[in-house]
């Protein structure tokens, strides 16, 4: 019996060393990725929200009092993958350089899309993820007043690619605004002492 507790506590001791949020000591770390090259960066997540036929009905002919009901949850939906790093205490904080929120209907639900894409050392999951859930909880909200058996249900990240690494096209451009940078401070010490000269005669 000594045995297998040994045994278990090792393999849970390997599991805790495959978690990078956690340090040896057990405490909630961010996990460094300063060493990491920058890459492109794209994830895919999705889910759906159970919803009355009438309450389709009411959103297709905009009757929902609220306002429009999914333009309001695109613009959350993007707003929040935006904040992801404020809501999810260990995420880095990540220059999206595209979100996008797709939602399609079908007879008795809404399904959202949230496709988020950045250059950075991490990936962009729970941007993604987020993005997906705020705009869900957002139709959620919006109709609550004329649907209650509305179940928010399968939200999952169905994409997550990493493409090469990401080249800066500032880079080629590196040396030749550093020698323009040399010529401008000879230029200027030149000037500094012709005056010094003028000066002195």
């Amino acid at each position: 019996m000594s045995e297998i507790l040994r045994f278990a506590q090792n393999d849970n001791d390997a599991k805790m060393k495959r978690l990078t949020h956690v340090s040896s000591g057990g405490k909630a770390q961010m996990v460094d990725v300063s060493a990491k090259p920058m890459s492109k960066r794209r994830a895919v997540a999705a889910g759906k929200i159970r919803l009355r036929r009438e309450t389709l009905d009411l959103i297709k002919n905009d009757r929902i009092v609220k306002g429009n009901v999914f333009a309001t949850a695109r613009i959350a939906g993007i707003q929040a993958a935006k904040q992801t790093a404020q809501l999810i205490p260990l995420c880095h904080t990540l220059p999206l350089g595209e979100v996008k929120i797709d939602i399609v209907t079908s007879n008795e639900s809404a399904d959202v899309k949230c496709t988020a894409q950045t250059v950075a050392q991490t990936g962009v999951e729970m941007e993604a993820l987020v993005g997906a859930t705020v705009a869900l909880l957002s139709i959620y909200d919006m109709c609550k007043a004329v649907d209650e058996e509305m179940q928010i249900y399968d939200v999952r990240l169905i994409e997550k690619t990493k493409s090469t690494v990401a080249v800066s096209l500032c880079e080629p451009h590196r040396p030749h605004v550093r020698a323009s940078q040399r010529r401008v401070a000879q230029r200027a010490t030149a000037r500094t002492n012709d005056s010094r000269i003028k000066r002195k005669s």
